[in-house]
Formats: C-alpha cells, sequence, structure tokens
C-alpha cells in the first residue's frame, strides 16, 4: 500500500502544479488536518473547506507557485518528501524559492494528516 501513496503524492502535486484543485482537492480525506510551513502564523487547516481555504490564500499571494519532487520515501502509511518550490508574488513579482519537507499520513489511499517543515531534520524529528 506505501508504494501507492508515494504514486499518490506524486500524482497530488502533478494536480497542484496544474493549478487544478478539482483534480487535487480528492487527494484529501474529508477530515483532513492540513498544517503548511506558516501554521503557527495562519493556523491549521481542516477539511476539504481548509484545504479550498489554504489554496486560495496560497494562489492569491503567489501567481505561480509550483512544486517539483525532490524526493518522496515511503514510511509505512507516512510519506516524507522533500520539495522544490518557486513562484512570484502576485503584486510584487518578487521570486520566492525554496525547500519543503512534507510528512503526509495516509489511510484508505487518502491524505488525512499533512504537515510541511522548513527542514528534513525538523520533519524527521516530528515523525519520530
Amino acid at each position: 500500500m506505501s508504494h501507492e501513496d508515494v504514486e499518490l503524492f506524486r500524482r497530488a502535486i502533478e494536480a497542484f502544479n496544474e493549478g487544478d484543485l478539482d483534480a487535487f482537492l480528492p487527494f484529501f480525506d474529508t477530515d483532513i488536518v492540513a498544517s503548511p510551513r506558516l501554521a503557527p502564523i495562519e493556523g491549521v487547516y481542516r477539511g476539504h473547506d481548509g484545504v479550498r481555504l489554504w489554496w486560495e490564500s496560497l494562489h492569491g499571494t503567489f501567481s505561480d507557485y509550483q512544486s517539483e519532487v525532490v524526493a518522496v520515501r515511503d514510511l509505512g502509511n507516512v510519506t516524507l518528501a522533500e520539495l522544490h518550490n518557486r513562484g512570484r508574488g502576485v503584486e510584487s513579482e518578487t521570486p520566492v524559492e525554496q525547500r519543503s519537507w512534507h510528512v503526509t499520513e495516509w489511510q484508505a489511499s487518502r491524505v488525512v494528516r499533512w504537515t510541511a517543515y522548513g527542514s528534513e531534520a525538523d520533519a524527521l524529528k516530528a515523525r519520530g
């Protein structure tokens, strides 16, 4: 099952990069708990409505935000992925480039918990 989760993660990122929320949303359980890197500031997002709100906020801030999958590791019912993210500010056109590490918990081929971190060490520490 976990190899399938790795492939599902990659497909979710493809839908994200295509800007297709309708294709992206089905990867998430209806009770998803999503914690982006800025969760301490913006809070945690819950459910499909939360994912929609996160999506609108991100795309309202960055005009062309894209994520490249650098690596995805299978950790049982969890995947650990390194992403290389790029975008430009909607108003300022200022380029943004960063790496992030995503710990994603899967149940029945759906994401039930997703948390993004600024470093691999933080992601691994959180995973235990």
